[in-house]
């Protein structure tokens, strides 16, 4: 074994040895009552004794320096830098070719110019991308860059602040040599400046011409010192030195995680239905409809993947429980046909890992994702975990659940509501029993082709429990993707998203103001972007809101183009074709709701009613603008009427993989009874339009990509729309 290294002893600058020799003075006699209580009497002194010497003044060394103090900052400060979630503590997100927007603070003392790059750090930990950031608010200090990866995995990024020499004679020289002040020192300096940054090592060939040349011209006294200095600051110099920055005091930020998934993370089309409504039978015997199967619900697939949705998610499709089953519309007094709620979930017949004997088999199961995955779509199934009270763990593991202090188990309770068909989990009795269970559970769904979860309620779980499932199964399936139905409060919503939820249902569903809704897509397209991606869903099989129990077909078509370009992912629950919008009174969901009864439906009637042929249409203008693919980027725009709500999605070429630019603008009437009208300030500038000399000359081509229709729009456009022709506009941009 090596031996240790001995201690060396630490150099001391001169202000140390200054600190080291402070003098030392003697300590003054106590007084006063001090004195009487520790001075002994005086002893006589002999004649002959020699007087004692005065006191003097000693300096002795300090036997412990002061250590030196490491600084944090860097040479060239760096700060602010994002996007950062929780200082590092869980990793920022996007999707593979999606353009993160990184920003941070870099300034400097004095007025030297200062600079920064952005560096994208690959899975294998080395350096990757690198790019200029530009100035965003000089006044702030403030700087930005696009990072774009190309593969999954987990990435980083950091920011690097540095002086610029070449920024600050640019600057300099221009106002001296224009003023006649130091004209040849200024001029000799750029020059000596450029030879070094031509001299560095492993610059491309083209590169060190220019910058000699730069020299040449700085030195060629027989030219007037104007042209010589245009030479020195010419557009080809500027370039070579944008694609080879000459860097000095290079700072580093720390380096930040960045996980990068596959793109369905961030973008899709969700439809949601109940496969045992799916092909129902009428028994006209016992008067009752009798369970579809997987194998009929699979014959919907072909129209669900014709209006364009990328996921078909099935509500849990488990055996369900006969103790205290609901009956139609949450009874509890069900009737002996009643087929109970899909989330009481467990009965003789199995539990989580089981498929309902009335759906099917595995091998059915295996048959619909086949053909799923045949019309292009992925399949996800709903996790709930929760049981009723004949699931196998009830016996097996009763220590999974919470013992009331009769001896009961409790029910599962959301005051005033009661679900008593229904057993929450207890994740604290035995944590370490459970989990290991649950991802037992998830493999077998996973290994028969599920590829995304709907997380039933995931905030009455522990975090700790969802933070290490998540990561475990993407570890082995980074596929796989979790959708939280986190109806909840702030703090929990964003929390479970940044421990790994790839998204989340949001508030959008009771946004309906212009104010409500801006203010909205603003919030989830802002900083939360980060780690947040918002699915947008009108209703779903729990919620149905007054604006659309009162608005009639309008309202859907208004919540249906808002869903599906307000966010990258949108959702629509089964009948949403088909209006259906009576409530159970007094609450805020569907009468004969389909948790508790089978509900087949007369597909034929949705063609006349229009709102599928808007739903593919919307999914078809997703398909083809990369802009409504992307949660960042978005701009609100003033408009003339509260009930005309502007926005617009802008891509701009360099955040593109493919170099093409792309904006949308959405325009629509959240009045669904009464035609309105408005005019829009328009941001031009925010949708990649050079704003015209004329303010009231057209900017750009506006195309309808709902009505096909084309308008020659400026700053200021006017709309006018009638809920009974057309509750919106969706705007392709493009130039003139």
């Amino acid at each position: 074994m090596t031996p240790p290294t001995p201690p060396q002893p630490r150099k001391t600058s001169p202000q140390d040895g200054r600190r080291s020799a402070r003098p030392v003075t003697a300590a003054a006699p106590p007084t006063g009552p001090e004195a009487a209580r520790t001075s002994a009497p005086a002893r006589p002194r002999p004649a002959a004794a020699a007087a004692p010497s005065p006191a003097v003044t000693s300096r002795v060394p300090d036997a412990t320096p002061t250590p030196r103090h490491t600084p944090v900052i860097g040479r060239i400060p760096v700060i602010g830098v994002q996007p950062v979630v929780e200082c590092g503590r869980w990793p920022a997100k996007a999707v593979v070719g999606e353009a993160v927007e990184v920003t941070a603070t870099v300034f400097r003392e004095g007025h030297d110019a200062v600079a920064a790059t952005a560096v994208l750090v690959t899975p294998d930990g080395t350096d990757g991308a690198r790019v200029r950031m530009s100035v965003v608010n000089a006044g702030l200090d403030t700087y930005r860059a696009d990072l774009v990866p190309d593969a999954e995995g987990r990435w980083a990024f950091r920011v690097e602040g540095w002086s610029d020499p070449y920024g600050t004679w640019e600057h300099d020289a221009t106002i001296k040599v224009g003023a006649g002040v130091d004209v040849e020192l200024m001029l000799a300096e750029g020059a000596a400046l450029l030879e070094r940054a031509a001299d560095r090592p492993g610059l491309p060939d083209e590169v060190t011409r220019v910058l000699h040349d730069g020299v040449t011209g700085l030195r060629d006294t027989r030219r007037p010192p104007q042209a010589r200095l245009a030479v020195g600051t010419s557009a080809q110099v500027r370039a070579a030195l944008t694609a080879e920055p000459f860097r000095e005091h290079v700072s580093a930020s720390p380096t930040y995680p960045l996980v990068v998934q596959r793109e369905r993370a961030l973008y899709g089309s969700w439809y949601e239905f109940f496969p045992r409504s799916e092909g129902a039978t009428w028994d006209a015997d016992a008067r009752v409809w009798r369970s579809g199967t997987l194998r009929t619900a699979a014959e919907r697939l072909p129209a669900i993947a014709e209006m364009g949705f990328d996921v078909v998610y099935l509500t849990p499709i488990h055996p369900i429980g006969a103790t205290n089953r609901k009956g139609r519309n949450n009874s509890l007094t069900p009737a002996p046909t009643d087929p109970g709620s899909p989330y009481a979930i467990g009965s003789p017949d199995g539990g989580h890992d089981a498929i309902h004997p009335e759906l099917g088999t595995f091998a059915d199961f295996d048959a619909f994702v086949a053909r799923a995955r045949a019309l292009g779509m992925e399949v996800a199934l709903d996790l709930a975990l929760q049981c009723s009270p004949d699931h196998p763990w009830v016996t097996e593991h009763p220590e999974w659940f919470t013992t009331r202090v009769d001896g009961s188990i409790a029910y599962a309770e959301n005051p005033p509501k009661k679900y008593q068909d229904i057993y929450p989990l207890n994740f604290d009795n035995d944590p370490e029993g459970i989990y290991p269970e649950i991802r037992r559970v998830l493999q077998v769904w996973i290994d028969h082709g599920v590829t995304a979860f709907r997380v039933d309620n995931p905030h009455t779980k522990p975090l700790t429990f969802w933070e290490r499932l998540i990561a475990e199964v993407n570890a082995a399936h980074p596929e796989v993707l979790f959708l939280a139905e986190a109806f909840t409060r702030p703090a929990m919503m964003h929390t479970l998203a940044r421990i790994g939820f790839h998204q989340s249902y949001t508030y959008f569903t009771w946004r309906n103001t212009k104010t409500e809704l801006a203010e909205y897509l603003e919030e989830v397209s802002g900083p939360a972007a980060a780690y947040m991606r918002p699915s947008f869903w009108p209703t779903t099989h729990d919620i149905l809101t007054p604006y659309l129990q009162h608005g009639g077909t309008a309202a859907f078509a208004v919540r249906a183009v808002l869903a599906a370009t307000g966010a990258p992912t949108w959702g629509i629950y089964s009948g949403y074709e088909l209006v259906e919008n009576v409530p159970r009174p007094g609450a805020e969901e569907q009468i004969d709701n389909e948790k508790y009864e089978i509900k087949p439906r007369d597909w034929a009637a949705a063609d006349a009613i229009g709102i599928s042929r808007l739903l593919t249409r919307l999914n078809h203008v997703r398909r083809e603008h990369r802009a409504l693919q992307r949660l960042r980027g978005l701009t609100v725009h003033p408009t003339t009427n509260d009930q005309v709500l502007c926005f617009s999605r802008h891509v701009a070429a360099e955040q593109a993989p493919d170099g093409v630019p792309d904006a949308v603008v959405v325009v629509v009437n959240l009045d669904p009874h009464h035609t309105q009208e408005a005019t829009i300030d328009l941001d031009l500038t925010a949708i990649g339009v050079t704003p015209p000399a004329d303010p009231t000359a057209p900017a750009f081509a506006a195309h309808d990509l709902l009505s096909g229709a084309v308008f020659a729009w400026g700053a200021h456009p006017y709309v006018r729309l009638d809920p009974l022709e057309q509750v919106a506009h969706v705007i392709g941009v493009r130039t003139l």
